[in-house]
């Protein structure tokens, strides 16, 4: 029998794995092991070849490339919006790649925060990341309310959220609500579906930042009725630095006129009638701004193939096994180490990367870093580790904490400051 705590017995789950040929699609470390991809995905083949397409494109076609070509640049939003509907549960049509995150945030809050009488807070979260309670609290400036109009759902431990305790501060007071899928730094999964009946049934709006999850598990946004969704897509969606993101606008909302209209904001058989009269799009599109971004959106084009062929039901799958490995290692060989696992434990809570936190996380870090193994760090104690679907292994995982516990029974971090470094 193979001993559990083993790299034999992480080789045989390798052997077993449905996914294993998807990782010499991209472009592995040389040496080490990649446990970053939720804050920035690896660069796939198929990414880096649609990046070179969409560059002859514009070679060959110049300016007709907006209309001539495999992927015409004028419909290129539209086109990877129906592309990546299926990742999140929605229509074609209910999809758009556009903007980014925090763009796409400012869009839908100044088009469905509507302040009336009583209702005029905005309802989050303490645990959100900190872009999206910028712009919340922007967008309660340029309609005349100060901070006190955002309510925020506190945690009791810190590390998760508790969605009867934020059902609860749905009061009649609040217009919208903006809640992420999943949180950033321990990975908990928010009940969507559930947040979503108990908003509606109190006449609130409500969307949802998928960030952390789009790409990692799967999603049912025009069944779960969600009013609106923003996300990025160079985390799991593997689209590169600064790769354009991307919205969902639920059908029920179509002919909602965009609080931020532009030119791609238009109806595209009107666009180019230069008309000073705006007549949106019917569907998703009437909340794009400006120009696609069409080099930045240029790698969806070859990141999704590898979605559409693996399938999201697989990935989840997978993605839950490796960070239940993980786990399961963390506990049998980095007992009394200090670390503890902050992330949810069970399959329906947990996102798809483990938070551990240690007194000296950020030297941990640094330590991992000289040995090849690159994690993310996160203030004051956190580390972050991301076994995605798509390339790790469930050997990388057995050789992440084997490093880990290198580290410290050599007390390797203790060269380095436990201080952040300018990106971690």
């Amino acid at each position: 029998m193979v001993e559990k705590n083993s790299v034999a017995y992480a080789k045989k789950l390798d052997d077993k794995d449905p996914l294993r040929s998807y990782q010499k699609e991209f472009h592995l470390p040389e040496e080490g092991v990649y446990m970053d991809g939720n804050s920035l995905g690896l660069m796939s083949k198929r990414a880096e070849s649609s990046i070179l397409q969409l560059m002859q494109s514009w070679r060959n076609y110049a300016i007709d490339g907006w209309t001539e070509g495999e992927h015409p640049w004028y419909y290129l939003s539209e086109s990877l919006g129906d592309r990546m509907s299926p990742l999140v549960g929605g229509k074609a049509d209910e999809v758009i790649v556009t903007g980014s995150t925090t763009v796409n945030l400012h869009q839908l809050v100044a088009t469905f925060y509507q302040p009336q009488g009583k209702r005029t807070k905005i309802l989050a979260d303490t645990l959100n990341f900190p872009s999206d309670i910028y712009a919340l609290k922007a967008q309660l400036q340029l309609k005349g309310y100060d901070e006190s109009h955002l309510v925020q759902v506190p945690s009791t431990d810190g590390h998760t959220l508790d969605e009867d305790t934020m059902i609860e501060a749905m009061t009649d007071e609040i217009a919208l609500i903006v809640l992420p899928s999943v949180l950033y730094r321990s990975g908990q999964i928010l009940q969507i579906e559930k947040l979503t009946k108990a908003a509606h049934e109190r006449g609130i709006k409500i969307g949802f930042d998928l960030c952390h999850s789009v790409g990692a598990m799967p999603h049912q946004l025009h069944d779960w009725k969600v009013d609106f969704a923003f996300w990025c897509t160079y985390k799991h969606l593997n689209g590169g630095p600064g790769s354009v993101g991307a919205l969902f606008v639920h059908e029920d909302h179509f002919g909602t006129k965009p609080g931020l209209a532009g030119w791609f904001s238009s109806d595209k058989s009107k666009q180019f009638d230069m008309d000073h009269t705006f007549t949106p799009a019917p569907d998703a599109g009437a909340f794009q701004i400006g120009t696609p971004n069409v080099l930045s959106a240029a790698p969806l084009l070859g990141a999704l193939e590898t979605f559409e062929d693996a399938g999201i039901e697989r990935i989840r799958e997978k993605s839950l096994q490796l960070t239940a490995y993980m786990m399961d290692l963390i506990d049998h060989i980095l007992d009394g180490y200090g670390f503890v696992i902050c992330n949810p434990q069970n399959d329906a809570q947990r996102g798809a990367h483990i938070y551990l936190e240690h007194p000296e996380a950020a030297r941990i870090c640094k330590a991992l870093k000289m040995k090849n193994i690159i994690p993310d760090f996160r203030k004051p104690s956190g580390i972050r580790l991301a076994p995605i679907a798509l390339y790790n292994s469930f050997q990388d995982v057995y050789e992440t904490i084997q490093v880990l516990k290198e580290i410290m029974d050599e007390k390797l971090y203790e060269q380095f400051s436990n201080e952040r470094t300018i990106v971690s």
